[in-house]
Protein backbone atom coordinates (compact mmCIF):
# COMPACT_ATOMS: atom_id res chain seq x y z
CA UNK A 1 0.00 0.00 0.00
CA UNK A 2 1.25 3.69 -0.76
CA UNK A 3 2.31 6.65 1.13
CA UNK A 4 -0.71 8.34 -0.15
CA UNK A 5 -3.24 5.86 0.69
CA UNK A 6 -1.63 5.72 4.38
CA UNK A 7 -1.86 9.15 5.15
CA UNK A 8 -3.83 10.29 7.53
CA UNK A 9 -4.30 12.69 10.94
CA UNK A 10 -1.89 10.75 12.74
CA UNK A 11 0.67 12.18 10.24
CA UNK A 12 1.57 15.69 11.23
CA UNK A 13 2.39 18.89 8.99
CA UNK A 14 5.81 19.38 10.36
CA UNK A 15 6.53 15.09 9.84
CA UNK A 16 5.66 15.48 6.11
CA UNK A 17 7.62 18.80 5.49
CA UNK A 18 10.44 17.48 7.31
CA UNK A 19 10.66 14.26 4.96
CA UNK A 20 10.12 15.92 1.79
CA UNK A 21 11.99 16.20 -0.90
CA UNK A 22 12.45 18.06 -4.28
CA UNK A 23 14.32 16.99 -7.39
CA UNK A 24 14.07 17.66 -11.12
CA UNK A 25 11.17 15.53 -13.15
CA UNK A 26 12.22 12.55 -15.68
CA UNK A 27 10.26 10.88 -18.32
CA UNK A 28 9.76 7.78 -15.81
CA UNK A 29 7.75 9.70 -13.72
CA UNK A 30 4.97 10.18 -16.35
CA UNK A 31 2.68 7.84 -14.91
CA UNK A 32 2.74 9.30 -11.29
CA UNK A 33 2.73 13.08 -12.47
CA UNK A 34 -0.12 12.09 -14.90
CA UNK A 35 -1.83 10.29 -11.51
CA UNK A 36 -1.90 13.80 -9.32
CA UNK A 37 -3.41 15.78 -12.76
CA UNK A 38 -5.77 13.02 -13.61
CA UNK A 39 -8.48 14.00 -10.56
CA UNK A 40 -8.01 17.86 -11.69
CA UNK A 41 -9.41 17.16 -14.78
CA UNK A 42 -12.12 14.44 -14.30
CA UNK A 43 -13.44 16.58 -10.89
CA UNK A 44 -12.62 20.00 -11.16
CA UNK A 45 -12.50 22.93 -13.32
CA UNK A 46 -9.37 23.76 -12.13
CA UNK A 47 -7.94 22.99 -15.02
CA UNK A 48 -9.97 22.90 -18.56
CA UNK A 49 -8.79 20.01 -20.44
CA UNK A 50 -11.56 17.38 -20.71
CA UNK A 51 -9.89 14.15 -21.20
CA UNK A 52 -7.32 12.67 -19.23
CA UNK A 53 -4.13 12.45 -22.15
CA UNK A 54 -2.33 9.38 -22.62
CA UNK A 55 0.85 8.20 -20.59
CA UNK A 56 2.69 8.87 -24.26
CA UNK A 57 0.87 12.50 -25.03
CA UNK A 58 1.91 13.47 -21.13
CA UNK A 59 5.34 12.41 -21.51
CA UNK A 60 5.91 14.53 -24.38
CA UNK A 61 5.07 17.28 -22.46
CA UNK A 62 6.99 16.71 -19.68
CA UNK A 63 9.93 16.46 -22.10
CA UNK A 64 9.16 19.33 -24.02
CA UNK A 65 9.05 21.46 -20.99
CA UNK A 66 12.37 20.09 -19.39
CA UNK A 67 14.05 20.74 -22.91
CA UNK A 68 13.59 25.11 -21.48
CA UNK A 69 12.23 25.40 -18.36
CA UNK A 70 12.35 23.97 -14.75
CA UNK A 71 9.96 20.98 -13.84
CA UNK A 72 10.12 19.79 -10.52
CA UNK A 73 8.47 17.25 -8.60
CA UNK A 74 7.90 17.10 -4.60
CA UNK A 75 8.50 13.28 -2.79
CA UNK A 76 7.49 12.04 0.44
CA UNK A 77 8.86 8.52 1.48
CA UNK A 78 9.69 8.22 -2.83
CA UNK A 79 6.18 9.04 -3.37
CA UNK A 80 5.44 12.10 -5.87
CA UNK A 81 3.38 14.46 -4.39
CA UNK A 82 3.01 17.37 -6.61
CA UNK A 83 5.04 18.63 -9.22
CA UNK A 84 5.33 22.31 -10.90
CA UNK A 85 6.61 23.75 -13.72
CA UNK A 86 7.42 26.68 -15.93
CA UNK A 87 6.41 27.30 -19.88
CA UNK A 88 6.75 30.28 -21.88
CA UNK A 89 4.15 32.53 -22.01
CA UNK A 90 4.61 33.57 -25.65
CA UNK A 91 5.95 32.67 -29.10
CA UNK A 92 6.59 35.98 -30.32
CA UNK A 93 10.63 36.92 -29.74
CA UNK A 94 9.38 39.71 -27.25
CA UNK A 95 7.69 37.25 -24.57
CA UNK A 96 11.01 35.36 -24.50
CA UNK A 97 11.59 36.90 -20.51
CA UNK A 98 7.65 35.91 -19.73
CA UNK A 99 7.00 32.23 -18.47
CA UNK A 100 3.84 30.85 -17.26
CA UNK A 101 3.81 28.67 -13.61
CA UNK A 102 1.64 25.62 -12.97
CA UNK A 103 1.14 24.04 -9.83
CA UNK A 104 -0.67 20.79 -8.84
CA UNK A 105 -0.76 19.15 -5.44
CA UNK A 106 -1.72 15.30 -4.34
CA UNK A 107 -5.08 15.58 -2.95
CA UNK A 108 -4.32 14.51 0.17
CA UNK A 109 -1.24 16.70 0.65
CA UNK A 110 -3.44 20.13 -0.10
CA UNK A 111 -2.65 22.68 2.52
CA UNK A 112 0.34 21.64 4.22
CA UNK A 113 2.26 24.33 3.00
CA UNK A 114 3.97 22.42 0.35
CA UNK A 115 2.85 24.33 -2.55
CA UNK A 116 4.67 27.49 -1.49
CA UNK A 117 7.80 25.60 -0.92
CA UNK A 118 7.49 24.21 -4.43
CA UNK A 119 6.76 27.30 -6.04
CA UNK A 120 9.47 28.99 -4.47
CA UNK A 121 11.94 26.48 -5.76
CA UNK A 122 11.00 26.81 -9.01
CA UNK A 123 11.01 30.63 -8.99
CA UNK A 124 14.11 30.20 -7.79
CA UNK A 125 15.80 28.16 -10.81
CA UNK A 126 13.95 30.78 -13.18
CA UNK A 127 15.75 33.85 -11.52
CA UNK A 128 18.78 31.66 -12.57
CA UNK A 129 17.61 31.61 -16.19
CA UNK A 130 17.48 35.31 -16.59
CA UNK A 131 13.13 35.47 -16.93
CA UNK A 132 11.85 38.59 -15.63
CA UNK A 133 8.05 38.11 -15.50
CA UNK A 134 6.20 34.91 -14.16
CA UNK A 135 2.03 35.07 -14.58
CA UNK A 136 -0.27 32.07 -13.37
CA UNK A 137 -3.84 31.55 -14.65
CA UNK A 138 -6.67 30.60 -12.41
CA UNK A 139 -9.76 29.66 -13.41
CA UNK A 140 -12.85 31.21 -11.24
CA UNK A 141 -13.38 27.57 -9.67
CA UNK A 142 -10.24 28.22 -7.47
CA UNK A 143 -10.63 30.50 -4.98
CA UNK A 144 -7.58 28.85 -2.74
CA UNK A 145 -5.64 29.68 -5.49
CA UNK A 146 -6.22 32.87 -6.18
CA UNK A 147 -5.30 33.42 -2.48
CA UNK A 148 -2.37 31.47 -2.74
CA UNK A 149 -0.90 33.66 -5.53
CA UNK A 150 -1.49 36.86 -3.32
CA UNK A 151 0.03 35.52 -0.03
CA UNK A 152 2.83 34.30 -2.99
CA UNK A 153 3.63 38.00 -3.51
CA UNK A 154 2.03 37.91 -7.18
CA UNK A 155 -0.08 40.71 -8.23
CA UNK A 156 -3.46 41.07 -9.76
CA UNK A 157 -3.74 41.97 -13.80
CA UNK A 158 -7.24 41.06 -14.95
CA UNK A 159 -10.17 38.67 -15.74
CA UNK A 160 -11.07 37.09 -18.82
CA UNK A 161 -14.87 37.10 -18.44
CA UNK A 162 -16.80 33.33 -18.92
CA UNK A 163 -14.20 31.90 -21.15
CA UNK A 164 -13.72 28.59 -20.12
CA UNK A 165 -16.83 26.30 -20.35
CA UNK A 166 -16.61 22.57 -18.49
CA UNK A 167 -19.47 20.40 -16.56
CA UNK A 168 -22.20 23.18 -18.49
CA UNK A 169 -20.93 26.06 -16.63
CA UNK A 170 -18.73 28.89 -17.32
CA UNK A 171 -15.68 29.60 -16.00
CA UNK A 172 -13.78 33.32 -15.63
CA UNK A 173 -9.85 32.89 -15.75
CA UNK A 174 -8.22 35.32 -13.15
CA UNK A 175 -4.72 36.42 -14.34
CA UNK A 176 -1.82 37.33 -12.13
CA UNK A 177 1.34 38.26 -12.28
CA UNK A 178 5.36 38.80 -10.50
CA UNK A 179 8.92 40.38 -11.51
CA UNK A 180 11.53 38.90 -10.30
CA UNK A 181 13.98 40.63 -11.94
CA UNK A 182 14.51 44.70 -11.88
CA UNK A 183 13.48 46.15 -15.31
CA UNK A 184 15.95 47.57 -17.61
CA UNK A 185 15.97 48.48 -20.30
CA UNK A 186 17.65 45.85 -21.83
CA UNK A 187 17.30 42.76 -19.97
CA UNK A 188 19.83 39.36 -20.43
CA UNK A 189 19.28 37.05 -22.80
CA UNK A 190 17.51 34.04 -20.87
CA UNK A 191 19.31 30.92 -20.54
CA UNK A 192 17.92 27.49 -21.13
CA UNK A 193 17.92 25.60 -18.08
CA UNK A 194 19.98 22.83 -19.74
CA UNK A 195 22.90 25.92 -19.46
CA UNK A 196 23.02 26.46 -15.92
CA UNK A 197 24.71 24.56 -13.76
CA UNK A 198 23.50 21.69 -12.18
CA UNK A 199 24.89 22.37 -8.72
CA UNK A 200 23.19 26.04 -8.43
CA UNK A 201 20.14 23.84 -9.68
CA UNK A 202 20.25 20.96 -6.76
CA UNK A 203 21.44 24.11 -4.34
CA UNK A 204 17.69 25.44 -4.57
CA UNK A 205 15.93 22.14 -4.59
CA UNK A 206 18.26 20.29 -1.46
CA UNK A 207 17.40 23.23 0.10
CA UNK A 208 14.18 23.22 2.60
Amino acid sequence: MSTKENINNTISRDEILKDIKFRLADVSDTKEILDIYAPYITDTAITFEYDIPSIEEFRGRIEHISLKYPYVVCTYKDEIIGYAYAHRYGERAAFQWDVELSIYLDMNYKSLGIGKILYNKVIEILKLQNVQNIYACITSANDKSIKFHEKMGFEFIGIFKDTGYKFDKWYDITWFGMRVKDKNEKPAKVKNIKDIDFKDISAILETN
